[in-house]
C-alpha cells in the first residue's frame, strides 16, 4: 500500500527500537500486535491472525487484563516483550494518542508470574570480554535485588560452566563480541542473548561497588546495571551491593559432573525429584529454598566454614524442641527478598504489605529461639538480626487485615491513622445512615411502606415509588428523576443536598486511599536494606535446620575432615538411591582412600551397582562440604577443591559430538584441571570405540592420572585385562562389586569387596532385560566358542591383552580365557549328581568310575 496511517506509523517507529522484541502495542482494551510480530506470535501463543488495512497488514491481539498469561509464554520460550501503553489522555491529544515502551519484560528481567520459581534464583548475567583472555562476569537476580561479579581466568569453557551454574536465561553481551563465543554458549546452554553498548555506573548507583576495586569487575556490572535501566524504565532501589566471588574459593564442579550427579535435578524427567537438592530441601521459606541450591551448587572448601554450619546442624539435631519451634515459626515467613524488589519496582499492593507485617511478627520469636540454643554462632545470629519494630508498627496501624487486591478501589488504609481519611469516612458513614433513616422517615409521613431510596451510577440517590401509590405522594416536594415501567423515581432538595456530600467524600476517599498508600510504600523503601539482611539471616538458620531434620530422618552422622588426604568412609550410602528405595534395604559399602590406594579399579557386572557406588562417594563429600550430615556409619574426609565425573553415556548432538567425544572431552576436562586434592570419577572410559583403542586409553588414562595427577580416582571397567594394573601401579588397588550365580541366573548382590571380579555377567543381564529366548541361546553358544579359542583369528598380545575381533563381541571375557563356559540342563544334572556324591564312602576306583560316567555325560 502506498501509505500506512498515523497509527501504523506511530507502531513502525516505536517497533525500529525494539527490534529483537514482541511489541505489544495497547489499543484500547487491548494489545496489538502487527506485521511479522503478529505472524509468529499467533502460531507461538495460538492465537487468531487477522489483518486490517484491506489485509495488507497481518494482526493479532489479546486483552490486556489477561495478557500476563500470554507474555509468560512467550518468555518462557526464550522471547522478549516491550510493553507500549498510551501515556497521555485520548482526551486531550492531537492527532494519535502518545504511546511509549514503559517496560522491556525479558527472560533474565521477568518479574514474577509462573516462570519464576519461588525456590530458585532468576539470574541475568552479563559477559565482557578483556584483551588479555580474561572474561568478567556479572549476575543479577532482578526478583531479589542480588548482585555478584567474578572474573574467569581459565577461558570461555569455565565461562560456560559458570553460566550454567548460575542457570542464567539471559546474557547481556556487547555488539562487538565475538560470534564464536555466542555460538558455543548457545550451542551448550539455552540462554536468550541481548545487546549492551555502555558499561559506566550513574552517580545514583556508585554505592553498589563501594567494596570492588578491580575497574574490570565495575565495568563488567555496568553493562548489567545499564541493561537493566534501559530495559526496566523504574525504581531499582532495591538492588543490593555488589558480592564479589572468587571461583577458586569453592569447590569447582564442572556442567557435566552437575549434571551426572543429578545436584539440582534429575537426568530422566529434568524435574527437582531425584536429586540431590530434592532429598536436602526441608527448607520452610521460598528465600531457604534458593539459598540451599546455591550452597549444593557452590561446596564450600574453607574447614572453619564448613564446621561452623556442622555445628548449627549438630545443636539443631540435639534440641529437637527448638528446632521445631523454629520450624513453625519460620513457616510465618514470606518472602522477604521478592517482597522488598516489588516494593522497590513499584509494583507491590496492600495484601503483600499484609504479608510483610506477617513476616516481620515472627522475627522477635525466631531471635527468642536462637537464644535458647547452646551455639555461639546462634547467638551472633540472633544480636544481629533487626526485627524492624517500627515498620512493623507502622504496617500494623496503616493497613487493614483483609484490603482488597487493588490498590485503587479504596478499603486499604485502618481507621484512626489519617485525620482527613477519617473525616471522609464520617461522611460516609453517617450520610448513609441518614438516608436509611429518610427512608424511614418517608414511609411513615406518605403511608407507603414500599418507598424505598436508592442509587445508581447514572442517576444518584433516587426516592422509588410504585405507580400504584403515586396517588399517596404529597404534591409539590417530590420532582420526578426517571419513568420506570412499574413505578416512578424522584429527588427532593435534602436527598440531593446529602447525595453531594456523600458521593465527593466517597470519591475523595479512594483518592486519598491511593496517595497515602504510595507514601506508604516510599517509607517502607527505606527499610529495604534491613530487610534483604534479614533475609539473607533467616534463609542460612533455614537452610541448617533443614540439614539437621534431614540428618536425623534418615540417620546421618557428622563427617570429619583431615589433612592427609585420606577417605574412609564406615558403611557409606547413595542418598538418593536409599531414599527412593523407601522401605527396601540400601546395601551399604565402605570406601578407602589413602597414599597407598589413591585409584579404586572397579570391577563387576553390569547393573551390579558400580556407577552407583562411584556416584555415592562424590555426593558424600559435596554433603560434607556443604555442611550437612552424611549417609554413613561414620567417615574421616578430605576437603576436596573439585570433582570431575564421567558416567553416563550421551550424545551432544547441538555441537555435533557423538558420545565417544563427549566421553573423551569430559575426561580431557578432567586430566587437565585436576589436582591431587581432587575426586575424580570415570565410569566405562573407552567404550565408545574398538576393544583394542578402549583399552589403551584406559589404560593409559589410568596411569597418567596415577603417576602425573595422583588425585583420589574411582575408575569402573568392564575390561578385566586392567586389573593387571594394581602389578605395576604402586597405589592402585582392586575392588569388584560382588554377584552369584544361581539357577543359570545372576544375583547381585551390590557389596564392594576387595580383588577383582571373575565375570561379567552380560549375558545374563540380557536375559534379566527378557530379551528373546532364542538369542540367549546363541550368545552362550558363540560365547563359549570364543572362550574355547575356536575362534578364526588368533588373538595377539600386548600390554593390555588384547583379544581377537570375534572376542569382541563380548567386552567381558574373563582373563587368560579360564571362564566356565555358560550351564545348561545337562550341565546342571551332572552337578547335582557330583553334589550328592559322598566321597569318603567311595574307594578310589569307585570315584572314578563315577568320574569317567560323569564326563561321558557332558561329552555326549
Amino acid at each position: 500500500m502506498s501509505e500506512y496511517t498515523p497509527m501504523i506509523k506511530q507502531y513502525l517507529a516505536i517497533k525500529a527500537q525494539y527490534k529483537d522484541a514482541f511489541l505489544f502495542f495497547r489499543l484500547g482494551d487491548f494489545y496489538e500486535m502487527f506485521f511479522e510480530d503478529a505472524v509468529t506470535a499467533s502460531q507461538e501463543l495460538e492465537i487468531t491472525l487477522t489483518s486490517r488495512d484491506g489485509g495488507q497488514i497481518p494482526m493479532c491481539g489479546v486483552p490486556h487484563h489477561s495478557a500476563e498469561g500470554y507474555i509468560n509464554r512467550l518468555i518462557e520460550k526464550g522471547y522478549k516483550v516491550a510493553l507500549c501503553e498510551q501515556v497521555e489522555d485520548p482526551k486531550h491529544a492531537k492527532g494519535v494518542v502518545k504511546r511509549e515502551v514503559v517496560q522491556l519484560i525479558t527472560p533474565g528481567t521477568v518479574m514474577n508470574g509462573s516462570i519464576v520459581s519461588e525456590k530458585e534464583n532468576n539470574y541475568l548475567a552479563a559477559i565482557t570480554c578483556f584483551s588479555d583472555g580474561t572474561f568478567g562476569l556479572a549476575l543479577c537476580d532482578l526478583t531479589t535485588g542480588e548482585n555478584k561479579v567474578t572474573l574467569l581466568q581459565e577461558g570461555k569453557d569455565e565461562l560456560i560452566h559458570e553460566l550454567f551454574s548460575s542457570g542464567a536465561k539471559e546474557v547481556v553481551v556487547a555488539s562487538n563480541v565475538d560470534e564464536s563465543l555466542l555460538q558455543a554458549i548457545q550451542e551448550r546452554l539455552e540462554v536468550t542473548v541481548s545487546r549492551e553498548d555502555e558499561s559506566f555506573i550513574p552517580d545514583e548507583f556508585t554505592t553498589l561497588v563501594e567494596n570492588i576495586e578491580q575497574p574490570k569487575l565495575i565495568e563488567s556490572f555496568a553493562r548489567l546495571l545499564q541493561y537493566m535501566i534501559r530495559t526496566q524504565k523504574r525504581s531499582l532501589d532495591h538492588l543490593q551491593p555488589v558480592f564479589y566471588f572468587e571461583v577458586n574459593e569453592f569447590m569447582k564442579i564442572d556442567m557435566h559432573s552437575k549434571r551426572n550427579l543429578e545436584l539440582v535435578e534429575s537426568n530422566r524427567n529434568k524435574s527437582r525429584k531425584g536429586s540431590l537438592l530434592w532429598l536436602l530441601d526441608k527448607t520452610v521459606t521460598a528465600m531457604g529454598g534458593r539459598m540451599l541450591k546455591q550452597w549444593i551448587e557452590r561446596p564450600l572448601i574453607t574447614k572453619e566454614k564448613i564446621e561452623t554450619r556442622q555445628q548449627m546442624v549438630e545443636t539443631f539435631v540435639q534440641q529437637f524442641f527448638e528446632r521445631e519451634n523454629l520450624r513453625e515459626q519460620l513457616k510465618g515467613v514470606y518472602d522477604l527478598e521478592r517482597l522488598a524488589g516489588r516494593v522497590a519496582f513499584g509494583n507491590v499492593n496492600a495484601r503483600d504489605l499484609i504479608q510483610l507485617k506477617k513476616s516481620l511478627q515472627q522475627v522477635p520469636e525466631i531471635i527468642s529461639t536462637l537464644q535458647q540454643l547452646d551455639n555461639p554462632y546462634s547467638s551472633e545470629l540472633a544480636e544481629k538480626m533487626d526485627p524492624c519494630e517500627r515498620l512493623t508498627a507502622m504496617l500494623e496501624k496503616s493497613i487493614q487485615p483483609s484490603p482488597p487486591l487493588s490498590i485503587k478501589d479504596g478499603d486499604i488504609i485502618n481507621d484512626g491513622y489519617n485525620e482527613q481519611l477519617d473525616r471522609y469516612r464520617d461522611a460516609t458513614r453517617n450520610g448513609k445512615a441518614w438516608i436509611a433513616q429518610l427512608q424511614q422517615q418517608e414511609r411513615e409521613e406518605t403511608g407507603i411502606k414500599s418507598l424505598k431510596i436508592g442509587y445508581n451510577k447514572v442517576f444518584g440517590y433516587y426516592i422509588e415509588v410504585t405507580k400504584a401509590n403515586l396517588h399517596l405522594l404529597p404534591e409539590g416536594k417530590y420532582e420526578r428523576k426517571q419513568t420506570l415501567t412499574n413505578a416512578e423515581r424522584y429527588i427532593t432538595p435534602e436527598l440531593k443536598e446529602k447525595e453531594s456530600l456523600i458521593l465527593d467524600a466517597e470519591e475523595k476517599i479512594v483518592q486519598l486511599e491511593y496517595e497515602l498508600f504510595i507514601a506508604l510504600r516510599e517509607e517502607v523503601k527505606t527499610y529495604i536494606p534491613v530487610m534483604q539482611k534479614l533475609a539473607r539471616q533467616i534463609s542460612e538458620i533455614d537452610c541448617l535446620q533443614s540439614f539437621a531434620t534431614i540428618s536425623e530422618n534418615y540417620h546421618y552422622v557428622k563427617p570429619t575432615f583431615s589433612e592427609n588426604r585420606n577417605v574412609l568412609i564406615k558403611e557409606g550410602r547413595h542418598p538418593v538411591v536409599e531414599k527412593m528405595m523407601n522401605s527396601q534395604e540400601y546395601v551399604a559399602n565402605d570406601v578407602e582412600l589413602n597414599a597407598s590406594r589413591e585409584t579404586l579399579l572397579i570391577t563387576g557386572p553390569n547393573m551390579s551397582g558400580k556407577s552407583t557406588y562411584m556416584r555415592q562417594v562424590a555426593l558424600t563429600a559435596i554433603m560434607a562440604q556443604i555442611g550437612c550430615f552424611i549417609p554413613a556409619d561414620s567417615a574421616e574426609l578430605p576437603i576436596f577443591d573439585k570433582v570431575f565425573t564421567r558416567i553416563g553415556a550421551a550424545d551432544d548432538l547441538a555441537a555435533g559430538q557423538s558420545t565417544f567425544m563427549v566421553e573423551m572431552l569430559e575426561t580431557k576436562l578432567a586430566l587437565a584441571k585436576a589436582t591431587q586434592n581432587s575426586l575424580i570419577l570415570l565410569d566405562e572410559i573407552g567404550r565408545g570405540t574398538s576393544t583394542y583403542d578402549g583399552m589403551a586409553l584406559a589404560q593409559a588414562i589410568i596411569e597418567y592420572i596415577s603417576e602425573e595427577i595422583k588425585a583420589k580416582t574411582m575408575f569402573s571397567t568392564h575390561y578385566h585385562e586392567l586389573t593387571d594394573l594394581e602389578d605395576e601401579l604402586e597405589a592402585l588397588h582392586n575392588v569388584h562389586v560382588s554377584a552369584i550365580e544361581e539357577n543359570g541366573k545372576v544375583v547381585f548382590l551390590h557389596k564392594v569387596r576387595d580383588g577383582r571380579a571373575d565375570e561379567s555377567y552380560g549375558i545374563h543381564v540380557a536375559q534379566l532385560a527378557e530379551l528373546p529366548d532364542k538369542l540367549i541361546v546363541r550368545a552362550r553358544e558363540i560365547l563359549a566358542k570364543l572362550e574355547s579359542g575356536q575362534s578364526k583369528n588368533k588373538p595377539t598380545t600386548s600390554k593390555v591383552n588384547q583379544k581377537t575381533e570375534e572376542e569382541q563381541l563380548s567386552l567381558f571375557v574373563a582373563e587368560n580365557n579360564n571362564v566356565t563356559p555358560p550351564i545348561g540342563s545337562k550341565e546342571q544334572k551332572v552337578l547335582k549328581q557330583l553334589q550328592e556324591m559322598n566321597m569318603l564312602e567311595m574307594t578310589p576306583l569307585e570315584a572314578m568310575n563315577k568320574l569317567y560316567d560323569l564326563q561321558k555325560k557332558l561329552k555326549a
